[in-house]
């Protein structure tokens, strides 16, 4: 029969074990970016959303960044699950000024997936729509970027584009179930890439009263949306993800543009395609596209 003094040491080693074993799933939660992390919505009439998760570090801003961002290591928060989504604001509340400056932080621990230089942050406009051309295996997808809402963001995302930044890269994930999107941006095709660099989260975010719950709760992503992916607040870097059909979201990915008719029949191909059998996560309706989508180009129309 065990002492006292081996029971104690037998907790003890247990103990260092658990400990052991939480550290190193926090240090793979950091490593990870998500496009999604714990989305545990309610749709209307009370029905649960499919909670969507991204195991694969986004770069959302390196990701930071679908998450993106940095694609950094922090996730989005979910929204409340007793919220019924509400339709994303289709503009802003109060127009911004005539220009705006905006903050690119180097994100040293996310070094850029691809060679670039980061965009300057002084002087930037708010006026008027960008149009982007994104030529895909699949087919081509025209974008209009709306500086009114998210001028930080296309600016930077206009910076990537006139740099070939996304010219030969993987849209790396696809969703079919719960939300309904295309993700893009980056250059690694692992979901853990980004431009080495981060930026604020800007439209919806930025207009919501943090202090009020009902301000954070889930949102409808209605189709035809372009927004960045990213792995918490304010760590945008090069991905983005493609709504293809309304998708219940917290509001914290920041809207920037739309996707034409005829970009949304192509997406809508590459979905109805499906998912590549067994490069899930454990979630259903979320992989890889069953058929591989490589950006040729993107350009921006002079």
């Amino acid at each position: 029969m065990p002492t006292n003094e081996q029971r104690r040491e037998t907790a003890k080693r247990r103990l260092e074990r658990q400990l052991e074993r939480r550290a190193e799933r926090a240090r793979r939660r950091r490593q990870l970016t998500v496009l999604f992390s714990a989305v545990g919505v309610v749709v209307l009439v009370g029905a649960v959303a499919l909670v969507v998760v991204l195991t694969r570090g986004d770069n959302s801003s390196t990701t930071t960044a679908a998450g993106s961002s940095s694609a950094t290591k922090s996730t989005t928060g979910a929204a409340p699950a007793t919220a019924a989504p509400v339709p994303v604001p289709t503009a802003r509340a109060k127009p911004l000024a005539a220009t705006v400056s905006c903050t690119y932080k180097p994100t040293p621990d996310q070094p850029a997936s691809k060679k670039n230089t980061v965009p300057t942050g002084t002087d930037i406009s708010t006026q008027g729509t960008v149009a982007v051309t994104m030529t895909t295996s699949a087919g081509t997808i025209p974008l209009t970027l709306d500086r009114a809402k998210a001028p930080c963001t296309v600016h930077s995302l206009v910076n990537l584009v006139q740099q070939n930044y996304f010219n030969n890269t993987p849209c790396h994930r696809l969703t079919t179930e719960g939300i309904k999107v295309l993700q893009c941006g980056d250059p690694t095709g692992k979901g853990s890439g980004g431009p080495g660099y981060s930026f604020a989260n800007e439209f919806p975010t930025d207009q919501l009263d943090a202090k009020d719950p009902a301000a954070r709760k889930a949102a409808i992503y209605p189709r035809g949306t372009i927004a960045m992916a990213n792995a918490g607040p304010d760590t945008n870097g090069s991905q983005f993800f493609l709504v293809y059909g309304d998708s219940p979201l917290p509001p914290q990915y920041t809207v920037f543009g739309t996707i034409s008719e005829p970009g949304l029949k192509v997406l809508d191909a590459i979905a109805a395609k499906g998912i590549k059998k067994g490069s899930g996560q454990g979630q259903p309706g979320d992989g890889a596209p069953a058929t591989p989508v490589t950006i040729t180009t993107m350009t921006v129309k002079a």
